[in-house]
Formats: structure tokens, C-alpha cells, sequence
């Protein structure tokens, strides 16, 4: 005769369970999920059981999965009465442990695929433990609803975003952890910088800077205490390391080994990390930087910010017969990379012919996939004449911005000779009666005739 054996988590461990906890708190489909099948008791330690516990019961209460600012809301406002001060204590502490990212690493996949599995068997062993008492009876029909019920239980219940249920996700303050510009008027526009998993595009004509505009990207994120890691597709490692050096020093890149103790007495001493890995042009895909992104996290190196010098540059993983296809794959996995690893991503992209000598380059000049617009959150042309590369002037046009305004253009100083860029106010612009700006007349002209 079947005898239901009492099982646990406990084979799988201590951090197992306490990861397993913290996605139930997290991911509100996956705690639906599992709790079609959950057993409280499955969990050994106690203050699991009743961290779980408290989850579930406001779920099915309110029918709203807990946010984890209501959670701390019910952990504060707990009765005394309802538990012993020390198992109290525990929870908090393991919520504390929990929120700071203190409890041991288990691969999240992996334990909600082993919890789904696990809690399944037990309902299944329980529904065939029923059957082999109601097969005295011959209720066969009973037996097989039953079993088939078991079988139902724990299946995937992402039937898409539910607005009731998950109502508090709507309201819960998104962290975007954006990093400066080093652009008082860029940052204003994009609500502070590129946040986490945001790709941004410099789109420029060859020969105008845009290497030059991601070092200095780069340099301020760097001086602003966050680690960069600037993958090079054109030019040397050691070349860039040198405009780093001009941009963070002042020091023109002319002058750099004549003074390169002062060089080095001031870059000492800045707050972040800098990292450059230089591919062969065409020679890495996405995966390869992944993998490469990867091996630093393994030692510990945290990404704060990703420079691609410049996506174009890439090898796309499967080829197309179409160019711009191909572009466009490699865009939205330079996205997918900043999502994966929690951080914005920097790349530039070339101009087609139009833009050589344009006052203002729109979207319209980007070259071969216009689509790759679509896949960026930030896009900004920067267009410099023959006469403006004398005067070190130019402008940048706001061509797309998903946290702000777009469409707008700001004058630039930029002294190649020391990567100084820097942005100038709108009302250094020269205006007509109507209140426009030369480029923004020339915008104008080129979206009416596009009509």
C-alpha cells in the first residue's frame, strides 16, 4: 500500500529556501504559480514558513500581490500577539538580509524549476494516495478527476499582465539609476542620465568625433565613481586609453608624454575603474562581450556602464542577406546586454552621405537600418561643419528620447585636441522672428516636406 512519505525542502538546502522565498516575495506570477501546489511545511526553517505565509495571506486577502513597501508595511504593523518576539526578529532580519543582497547566491531558473517540481510530485503522491482508497469503492470516474486535477496544478499561469492583481507593480517607483552625461542640459532632458538597461546612439558623419564623444561618456561616468568597461571595433586600445587621459586631465593629447607623471598623478586618483578591450574589426559578436562581461562579473568587477566603439562594428551572431537586418539584430541585443547586466549601454552609429555636411542630422541621415531607432531609448546627432571644426563649435540635436522631450538642438563647444565637449545653453543660438534657430528652421523645412 502507498504511504505518502513526509518530504521537505531541506535536500536542497538552506540558501535554496531562501532564495526560494525571496522570488515568491518578487515575482508575483511565480508565487502564483507555486502556490497552487505550495505546502508551507515544505520549508524547514520557521521563519521561512512564516515569511511565505504572511505573502499569501494578503494575496488571497486582497487579491493583490504584495509590493515590497506593503510587505515592510505588514512586517511593521504586525501584532506582538501574533508571533513570538523571536521568530519576529528573525523574519525581519532575514527581510534585511533579503532586501541588501546578503543571502548566498542559487541560480534563480534553477530553484523555481526544482520548487515547481518538487511541490508537483508531492501533489501528485497525495492524489494517488486518495485514488488507492477509492479504488476499494470502484470510483473510477473520482479517481481519474483526481488525478488529472494533480496534474493541472503548478502549470504556468502567465496568462498576461492581470491590471486588478498586479495593480501595486503600476505604483511601485521604478529605479533607473541613471548616470550623468557630464551635460547639465543633456541629463535635465533625460531625467538625470542613461539608466539601467538603456541603450543610447551618438549618431555623427565619419571624421566629426564620435570616438572623442564616448570618451568623454565614459570619462565622466569614471570620474563620477562608476566602473566603465569601453570595447573598441576601430581603433587601439592604447589610443583610447590616451583620449581617457586628455579628457580626464585637461592635458592635450599632444602633450600627454611629454607629461606623463602629471597624467598619471591625476588619473590616480579617480573614483572609478576603467577598463578597454580591443576587438578586431568585425571579428566579436554581442556574444562575445557578453561572455566577456560575464568573466568580469565572475572576479568580482562590476559594470556600472558599457561602451561600444561603435555597434556597426560588430559581427552579427547569424548572418542576413540584408545589411540593415543584420544592424538591426545587433542593436537590440546591445539593449538586451544592458538589461542582463543591470546597467546603460553607449555605442555610435555612422551618418549616410546626407549628413557630411547637414547643420542639424536627423534620424533620417542614420546609415542603413533606420529600424536600429526603434530598438534605442536616446538618440542624439552631433553635426559639425569645416567652419565649425576651425572654431570648435557644432550642435547636437535631441533626435529621440523616451524619458523626455526631443526634437531640439544645443550649440557645443568641442576642443579635439583635449576631448573637451561641452554643452552650450539654446540661447547661444541665433534666432528668426519666429523664434527658431537655424537648425530648427532646417528641421522644420525637412519634416514639412515629408508630409
Amino acid at each position: 500500500m502507498l504511504e505518502q512519505e513526509i518530504k521537505t525542502f531541506g535536500s536542497f538546502g538552506k540558501p535554496f529556501q531562501e532564495v526560494l522565498a525571496k522570488l515568491i516575495l518578487e515575482d508575483s506570477k511565480f508565487a502564483t504559480q507555486l502556490g497552487e501546489i505550495l505546502d508551507i511545511n515544505f520549508f524547514e526553517l520557521r521563519y521561512l514558513q512564516d515569511f511565505v505565509n504572511k505573502i499569501y495571506v494578503h494575496k488571497k486577502g486582497y487579491e493583490v500581490h504584495p509590493s515590497k513597501g506593503t510587505f515592510e508595511s505588514i512586517l511593521k504593523n504586525e501584532s506582538k500577539d501574533a508571533i513570538s518576539e523571536t521568530l519576529r526578529k528573525q523574519v525581519r532580519d532575514y527581510y534585511v538580509k533579503m532586501a541588501s543582497g546578503r543571502i548566498d547566491e542559487v541560480d534563480e531558473e534553477y530553484v523555481k524549476s526544482k520548487a515547481l517540481d518538487f511541490c508537483k510530485k508531492q501533489k501528485l503522491q497525495e492524489a494517488m494516495l486518495k485514488s488507492v482508497k477509492l479504488m476499494k469503492e470502484s470510483s473510477f470516474d473520482e479517481i481519474s478527476k483526481i488525478i488529472n486535477d494533480a496534474l493541472k496544478l503548478g502549470l504556468d499561469t502567465d496568462f498576461g499582465y492581470n491590471f486588478l492583481e498586479d495593480f501595486e507593480k503600476r505604483y511601485e517607483l521604478k529605479y533607473r539609476n541613471p548616470i550623468s552625461t557630464g551635460w547639465l542640459e543633456i541629463d535635465d532632458i533625460l531625467r538625470g542620465g542613461l539608466g539601467n538597461g538603456e541603450l543610447g546612439v551618438v549618431i555623427a558623419p565619419t571624421g566629426v568625433g564620435k570616438s572623442m564623444v564616448l570618451a568623454h561618456l565614459g570619462a565622466k561616468a569614471i570620474l563620477a565613481g562608476h566602473n566603465v568597461v569601453h570595447y573598441t571595433l576601430e581603433l587601439q586600445d592604447i589610443t583610447i586609453g590616451n583620449r581617457y587621459d586628455s579628457c580626464l586631465t585637461g592635458i592635450r593629447l599632444n602633450e600627454l608624454y611629454s607629461r606623463k607623471d602629471e597624467v598619471y598623478e591625476k588619473i590616480k586618483e579617480t573614483p572609478g575603474k576603467l577598463l578597454i578591450k580591443e576587438y578586431p574589426t568585425k571579428s566579436a559578436t554581442t556574444n562575445t562581450i557578453r561572455n566577456h562581461l560575464e568573466k568580469l562579473r565572475q572576479r568580482d568587477f562590476k559594470v556600472d556602464t558599457i561602451i561600444v566603439d561603435y555597434g556597426d562594428l560588430l559581427k552579427p551572431i547569424l548572418y542576413s542577406k540584408e545589411k540593415r537586418e543584420n544592424l538591426e539584430t545587433i542593436y537590440k541585443e546591445l539593449r538586451g546586454i544592458g538589461q542582463e547586466f543591470e546597467c546603460p549601454v553607449w555605442t555610435a552609429s555612422q551618418t549616410n552621405r546626407s549628413g557630411i555636411n547637414a547643420e542639424v542630422i536627423t534620424m533620417e541621415a542614420i546609415s542603413e537600418a533606420f529600424s536600429k531607432c526603434f530598438v534605442a531609448d536616446f538618440i542624439f546627432s552631433v553635426s559639425r561643419t569645416g567652419t565649425d571644426k576651425v572654431n570648435n563649435t557644432g550642435r547636437i540635436f535631441i533626435a529621440k528620447n523616451r524619458n523626455g522631450i526631443d526634437g531640439i538642438v544645443f550649440p557645443i563647444f568641442m576642443d579635439a585636441s583635449n576631448v573637451d565637449i561641452k554643452v552650450l545653453p539654446q540661447s547661444e543660438l541665433p534666432k528668426d522672428e519666429n523664434g527658431l534657430t537655424k537648425p530648427q528652421q532646417i528641421y522644420k523645412l525637412q519634416r514639412e516636406k515629408g508630409k
